[in-house]
């Protein structure tokens, strides 16, 4: 059966618009349903290398090929198949009287006629040579008008400019006539004007060849540089260039040799003296040589320097400003907690010697409770700098919120009405669980505080997707990205108090009812995550803090019906476990535990002494180890080379933050976990036991 669009064929990129326009409800119908004679005419316009029209039915709606493109301007994505009257209705008032005499029959051609048309280069005066004839259908009725245009605005300019050009040529050469008298004289003077404008400008100038030979220089190369002309002519312009220079100075002359003028180029030359100066150049190739002029800019470049100097050592004042703010907040907190640590092991210590055991209990909670405090302040520190441990997992993040609905109420406290907006098919994310729900509980408490007599919290979750406008507006890649949202209606922040909130121990709150690390925790967590945290506020109105993620295409796990930790699983006869780190206190309180659970350990304090057992044929089952040791490698370093004669050796790091040396290179081994200090001992027995993995 034959294509009904087969007239459309080879009509190039016009083709392809009329079969991308929607032609439903249009006065022509569908192309499948066009009469012939229409058919027949529109496939000679879009095969056609004229600029040609159609203009079909009683409305003359308006066809054309891709030749036409360029004179309709900015009504080319909506002109195909548009009324005439449409499409120019800032020239229909000239156009309908032609229009009218050929649909008469009177066609006519008209050549380099003027109209004022908005075309592809914006309003202006254009000419046209061009012809309407009508097309007549089966019955020879007026179907419609073919239209040859061209346009001949280029030609009439030309010709005109022509024409202005042989006028003055004319007058120029009435002038020359009667100036030629006194020709020789205006030579004379010219030649002395340029010879002054040589001798006495300020700017250097120069002539040389291609070669880099110098031909000429003015007397200004004495003043700016100390050489004089005598001294340079003949020279190479190249010998005088900075050493630092020399690349761009080369790649200069090629472009110069090749044809192209330089409006600016910098470089350095040498003074007589050694010291060298910036000098600015435009430069041009003529007929064998190069003609450039050049001004000396060494006093504003050196202010630029040190303009830049002076930026650099603000910067680097207001960097160790800010580490004086950090280590003062941090000596403040961690002498708190010592404080509550030291104390409670002194009062220990004399109720011990005093035989009052009674009392040891609730000294042993206050120091447990400070170091707790202790580690989750460095935590705070580590996620701040991007350096924390995380262990990150597939999160379904709705799902994660519902879980802590119940302790975010009980946070909040009655006065807070908390609403949860889970989306329905909501992306999952890779991240850290424990720190993500630690990073909602504490934008829900600085929620709370925003509202001291109550109001609403909104936790809301949404998918994303950044393009490169929005990516920028937050500070991300673009992409596909899931977020979480904590709204409320509190105090709000005015805009010079949101631009600081992440900066370590900022804070708002009255002191000792805040540490400022709260939020400097959740950016360093988003940032390490791969995403981005953001907040939005407006005073009297409330804030807005959304977290970023990431979406991750992989499959979430089911939740693990176990919950909580048990006593730790004890050894099987004979299991081994080295333990390897520089700290003896931890290397102790390793080795107990491992000792009080069954284990037989082996310890060692560097990792030259670690790798000479593992190097032995001592029965190890397991590798405990810090990454930071002394001996001349890293815990992993050691743990790799012990892997060369034990293939199968299972290792486990213990390290107080996400170092450098353990996840530098991508992801850890197989048979490799982390394990992050401080850690409760019940975690480390049952670490182990999964890792030995014996039943």
């Amino acid at each position: 059966m034959t294509d009904p669009l087969a007239f459309l064929a080879g009509g190039g990129e016009a083709a392809g618009m009329i079969c991308a326009r929607d032609w439903s409800g249009h006065p022509l119908g569908a192309p499948e349903t066009w009469p012939a004679e229409f058919r027949a005419a529109l496939s000679l316009v879009l095969n056609s290398p004229e600029s040609m029209i159609l203009a079909w039915g009683p409305d003359l709606h308006f066809f054309f090929n891709d030749t036409y493109f360029p004179l309709l301007g900015p009504r080319l994505p909506w002109a195909m198949g548009a009324r005439f009257d449409e499409v120019w209705a800032d020239a229909w008032a000239q156009a309908k009287p032609i229009i009218d005499a050929a649909m008469a029959g009177r066609s006519e051609r008209f050549v380099d006629l003027p109209w004022q048309l908005d075309t592809d280069r914006g309003a202006q005066e254009t000419w046209w040579t061009f012809s309407y004839s009508r097309v007549l259908d089966a019955e020879g009725r007026v179907a419609g008008l073919f239209i040859l245009t061209n346009e001949t605005t280029g030609r009439v300019l030309a010709d005109a400019a022509l024409q202005e050009s042989q006028a003055a040529l004319e007058a120029a050469l009435g002038e020359l006539h009667k100036l030629n008298g006194t020709l020789a004289q205006q030579v004379e003077e010219r030649t002395a004007d340029r010879n002054a404008l040589w001798t006495l400008s300020s700017d250097m100038m120069l002539r040389c060849r291609f070669d880099g030979t110098i031909t000429a220089v003015n007397p200004a190369w004495t003043e700016v540089l100390g050489w004089r002309p005598d001294e340079l002519v003949g020279t190479r312009l190249i010998d005088l260039v900075h050493p630092d220079d020399l690349p761009r100075t080369v790649e200069g002359a090629r472009r110069l040799s090749a044809g192209e003028r330089l409006a600016r180029f910098d470089n350095r030359y040498r003074h007589r003296d050694g010291s060298y100066r910036w000098i600015s150049w435009a430069a041009r190739p003529g007929d064998g040589v190069i003609a450039a002029v050049g001004r000396d800019f060494t006093a504003e470049r050196e202010q630029a320097d040190a303009l830049a100097a002076a930026e650099e050592a603000l910067r680097q004042s207001q960097k160790m400003e800010a580490v004086g703010q950090l280590t003062g907040g941090l000596a403040h907190d961690f002498n708190n907690l010592l404080a509550g640590i030291s104390g409670s092991l002194e009062l220990i210590q004399t109720r011990l010697g005093q035989g009052r055991v009674m009392d040891v209990d609730r000294y042993i909670t206050a120091a447990q409770g400070a170091s707790k405090r202790a580690a989750a302040l460095t935590h705070r520190l580590l996620a701040f700098s991007r350096r924390q441990t995380l262990d990150p997992k597939p999160t379904d993040v709705n799902r994660l919120v519902v879980g802590m609905e119940d302790l975010i109420r009980r946070t909040v406290g009655p006065s807070v009405v908390v609403e949860v907006l889970g989306a329905a098919g909501l992306w999952p994310a890779l991240v850290d669980p424990p720190q993500l729900e630690n990073a909602l509980l504490n934008l829900c408490i600085n929620a709370r505080d925003a509202m001291p007599d109550g109001g609403r919290l909104a936790i809301e979750t949404s998918n994303a997707w950044l393009d490169e406008r929005a990516a920028r507006r937050h500070d991300m890649a673009p992409g596909q990205y899931l977020s979480l949202c904590v709204t409320d209606t509190g105090t709000g922040m005015p805009p010079e108090i949101v631009g600081k909130v992440f900066e370590p121990f900022f804070t708002t709150k009255p002191l000792g009812q805040g540490t400022g690390l709260g939020l400097s925790m959740i950016y360093g967590f988003a940032q390490q995550s791969g995403g981005q945290v953001r907040i939005y506020s407006q005073v009297g109105q409330g804030t807005t803090a959304c977290l970023y993620l990431p979406r991750h295409r992989g499959a979430v796990a089911e939740e693990d019906p176990q919950a909580g930790i048990g006593a730790p699983p004890r050894a099987a006869p004979g299991e081994t476990v080295m333990v390897v780190d520089d700290e003896p206190t931890v290397r102790m309180l390793v080795t107990e535990v491992l000792e009080d659970l069954g284990y037989t350990a082996i310890e060692a304090a560097d990792s030259g002494a670690g790798l000479r057992v593992l190097q032995s044929d001592v029965r190890i089952d397991l590798l405990v180890t810090d990454v930071g040791l002394p001996g001349g490698m890293n815990g992993r370093q050691m743990a790799e080379a012990g892997r060369i004669k034990r293939p199968g050796l299972k290792v486990l790091f213990i390290t107080g933050y996400a170092e450098a040396a353990v996840f530098g290179n991508g992801p850890l081994d197989p048979g490799m976990q982390v394990l992050t200090k401080p850690f409760v001992v019940e975690v480390l027995g049952a670490r182990i036991r999964e890792m030995i993995g014996t039943a």
